[in-house]
């Protein structure tokens, strides 16, 4: 049986420093709802991050692992270097107003035809807001104080900075990615159709020195998979080209990890389950959820503070 089309990215997932200014940084600036307080599978000391629109949608999830005092990252080739949000070129304007009376620096500008805002989070992780004009109307988070109209609708997709990226065009084409423009030394490849997260740039750099892992820094970017047999078919895809790990439960949703020749550490997310197994969509994020396989074997995490901006707007 043939594999499903990707359509895009499914989640980004970043090292954070302080978990209360990260928590408050995308929920009070970025204005996305807190979807689901956890901890790290692999590091049961600490949390887990989700945030994204009101319901956790693929193609909208940002994730952290917030290590205290963890020292700051540095962009470098093999990483992700840009991680970009998909709102309408008409909210361009009010976003560019919000941002700088929070005194947040941006810059502005033009590419492939496209209006960006570009700035950091408070660990130097830099963020885009695009003009999209295919944005959809998306599914505003229910606590905010960000107007539906202008509410970031979810991933418009990332930047990789790459020294060659023969291979790494290789190992997008194998997941159904292929270049539709270019523009300097940016490349752009896009998944069919307009799914959320849909457009991977890479950068080419050849003297473009390594990078370091930490605050700030992307840890790895998921694509999306419909659903536990199409992740298998696309494991077995896979794994004839890359080296692929076995597939890992992570209760949201089942992993499968793999690295491209580049070395950026992709992923592949089942949809499927979702974040309202185990609390309603009206109450997510709000309490700490702990895998029942781990039972109790977690180390106390510091205490952090979800500032809701306003009472429910939506059903």
């Amino acid at each position: 049986m043939p594999t499903k089309p990707i359509k895009g990215l499914h989640h980004v997932t970043a090292i954070a420093a302080d978990p209360q200014r990260n928590l408050d940084f995308y929920t009070q600036v970025l204005g996305l709802r807190f979807v689901k307080k956890t901890i790290n599978f692999d590091d049961p000391g600490t949390y887990h991050f989700y945030f994204g629109d009101d319901a956790g949608t693929p193609g909208t999830i940002l994730t952290f692992f917030p290590w205290p005092h963890a020292t700051r990252g540095t962009a470098g080739a093999g990483e992700v270097t840009h991680t970009a949000f998909s709102i309408p070129p008409t909210s361009l304007a009010w976003w560019e107003q919000r941002l700088a009376a929070k005194n947040i620096s941006l810059e502005s500008s033009h590419r492939l035809g496209e209006s960006v805002l570009t700035f950091s989070d408070p660990d130097g992780m830099t963020i885009e807001l695009v003009g999209h004009t295919e944005a959809a109307p998306g599914n505003p988070p229910r606590f905010a104080d960000v107007p539906a109209e202008h509410a970031i609708r979810g991933f418009f997709g990332v930047t990789l900075l790459e020294r060659d990226a023969t291979q790494t065009e290789t190992a997008l084409n194998l997941l159904g990615f292929v270049k539709v423009a270019e523009e300097g030394n940016r490349l752009r490849f896009s998944a069919a159709g307009n799914a959320l997260g849909n457009h991977i740039d890479v950068l080419v750099d050849p003297k473009a020195p390594r990078g370091r892992s930490g605050a700030g820094s992307v840890h790895h970017i998921a694509f999306r998979s419909e659903d536990y047999e199409d992740q298998q078919q696309w494991h077995a895809v896979i794994r004839k080209h890359l080296g692929v790990s076995p597939v890992m439960e992570r209760d949201y949703f089942r992993s499968i990890y793999f690295r491209e020749p580049g070395g950026v550490l992709f992923e592949l997310a089942s949809d499927n389950p979702g974040f309202t197994i185990d609390e309603p969509l009206e109450s997510l994020g709000e309490a700490l959820r702990v895998p029942q396989w781990l039972g109790a074997n977690t180390r106390q995490l510091p205490e952090v503070t979800l500032h809701k901006a306003q009472q429910e707007v939506q059903a």
